[in-house]
C-alpha cells in the first residue's frame, strides 16, 4: 500500500453503488457490465451447491507437537495450501466481541452520509481511502463494491488524515482488531512453516517487521446481480490474506477450482485465509495462490474485511533454497525486493493472476 497518486491517471466518473442504488434501484450503468464471460453468477442458498473448503482447527495445533491432533491437522494444513489455496480456520481464539466491534464500527462507517465518507478519499492510483481501487482508465469496468482501505503496520504506512474521526471508536477498535489478526497470522506462519518441514520461525525471521493492511468492502444489492461482479478476479499480493465476513451477509467469495467458480460459504465465527502470490513464490509454487472473486446478491448486502499480511518492503522475496532442487523442482521466480513486487501489484488493474507474472522465471 505504499505508492503515492499518478496525477495523470483519468478515471472518469466513478459512481458511488450505494448513492446509485438510493436513485435508481433497478438501473445498472454500462460501465459495470460486464462481459458475458466475465459475469457473476447469482448465488443463492436454495439453488447453489455451496463447498465447505478445508477447516483448520487451530484448537488442535496448540497441543505439543508429538500429539497426533497436531500431527494430523498439520498434515490437513498442508493438503489445504497445496490444493486449495484457501481454508477456513475454527477456535483461532480472537474474542467474539472483537470481531463484533470492528463489524460495527465497518458498518456504521459505510451507513454514513456520502459527503462524510468523501473525506476520506482514496485518490487515483492510490489503495488507501474511501472509494474504488485499482482503476486505471476512463473505460475500465467497475466492480458494485465500495472499498475503505487504510494501511495499519509499522506506522510508516500509515495516512493519518484517513483515518476516521467518525464512526466514534473506528480507530480503537481497528486496532484491536488488527492487533490480533497480527498475532494470528504469525501463528499461522509457524504452522506453514512445520507443514513445509521448515523450522517454524523461518518466515517470522525473514519477513522483519511484517506490513499489515486492512480493506473493508461494503457490496450493496444489485438488481441485475448476473450483469456485475462485487470484486474483479485476482489472487492477492500478500503473503496470508484473512477474511471476516459479517453475520447474516449473503454468501459472495467464489474461488477458481479445476477451472471452475466455487461458492464458499464461510463457516459461524470462522475466518478464510488464503495464501498470497509471496508465499507461492517463497515455497516455489509448491503453495499456490489462487484466483477469487466476489459476486453480488439482489436483495442482501454483504460486508466483508480483510486484512492483508506481507514482509516488509524492503525484504527480498524468492524461493528459499530448501524448497528448490535443480533436477526436480527448478527454480521457477526470480529474486525481487518485496517493495517492487507491491508497487507493480497496486499499480495495475485486477487481473486473475496477471501481477505475478512480475516475479515468474520464463523458460
Amino acid at each position: 500500500m505504499a505508492p503515492l497518486p499518478i496525477s495523470s491517471i483519468r478515471v472518469g466518473k466513478i459512481e458511488d453503488v450505494q448513492e446509485l442504488i438510493k436513485s435508481k434501484p433497478n438501473k445498472v450503468p454500462e460501465r459495470f457490465i460486464r462481459e458475458s464471460n466475465e459475469r457473476g453468477v447469482i448465488v443463492s442458498l436454495k439453488t447453489q451447491h455451496h463447498h465447505h473448503i478445508p477447516v483448520i482447527d487451530l484448537s488442535k495445533l496448540s497441543k505439543p507437537h508429538t500429539h497426533d491432533d497436531f500431527f494430523f491437522e498439520i498434515l490437513k494444513l498442508s493438503q489445504a495450501c497445496e490444493d486449495w489455496g484457501f481454508f477456513q480456520v475454527i477456535n483461532h481464539g480472537i474474542e467474539v466481541e472483537v470481531v463484533e466491534d470492528i463489524e460495527k464500527v465497518a458498518k456504521e462507517f459505510f451507513e454514513m452520509p456520502l459527503e462524510e465518507k468523501k473525506k476520506y478519499p482514496m485518490e487515483p492510483g492510490t489503495v488507501q481511502g474511501y472509494g474504488q481501487a485499482f482503476i486505471f482508465s476512463e473505460d475500465q469496468k467497475l466492480d458494485w463494491c465500495n472499498m475503505f482501505a487504510l494501511g495499519v503496520h509499522p506506522p510508516s504506512i500509515r495516512n493519518p488524515k484517513l483515518w476516521p474521526s467518525k464512526p466514534a471508536r473506528f480507530s480503537e477498535n481497528l486496532e484491536g482488531y488488527s492487533k490480533e489478526i497480527r498475532k494470528l497470522c504469525k501463528r499461522l506462519l509457524k504452522y506453514i512453516a512445520i507443514s513445509l518441514g521448515l523450522k517454524e520461525e523461518r518466515f517470522e525471521e525473514m519477513f522483519g517487521e511484517a506490513v499489515q493492511a486492512v480493506r473493508m468492502n461494503y457490496y450493496p444489492p444489485c438488481s441485475s446481480p448476473d450483469l456485475v461482479l462485487g470484486l474483479s478476479p485476482h489472487s492477492d499480493g500478500s503473503a496470508l490474506t484473512v477474511l471476516q465476513q459479517s453475520k447474516n451477509s449473503c454468501v459472495g467469495l467464489q474461488i477458481l477450482k479445476d477451472n471452475t467458480w466455487v461458492p464458499v460459504l464461510p463457516l459461524p465465527n470462522a475466518l478464510v485465509i488464503n495464501i498470497g502470490d509471496t508465499l507461492e513464490v517463497l515455497t516455489n509454487g509448491k503453495y499456490k495462490s489462487v484466483e477469487h472473486r466476489a459476486v453480488t446478491n439482489r436483495e442482501k448486502v454483504r460486508l466483508t474485511i480483510v486484512t492483508f499480511y506481507a514482509p516488509n518492503y524492503e525484504v527480498k522475496i524468492e524461493p528459499m533454497d530448501e524448497l528448490v532442487d535443480d533436477e526436480t523442482n527448478p527454480c521457477k521466480y526470480r529474486s525481487y525486493n518485496h517493495g517492487d513486487y507491491s508497487y507493480h501489484y497496486v499499480s495495475n488493474k485486477l487481473q486473475g493472476k496477471k501481477s505475478l507474472d512480475f516475479a515468474k522465471i520464463l523458460n
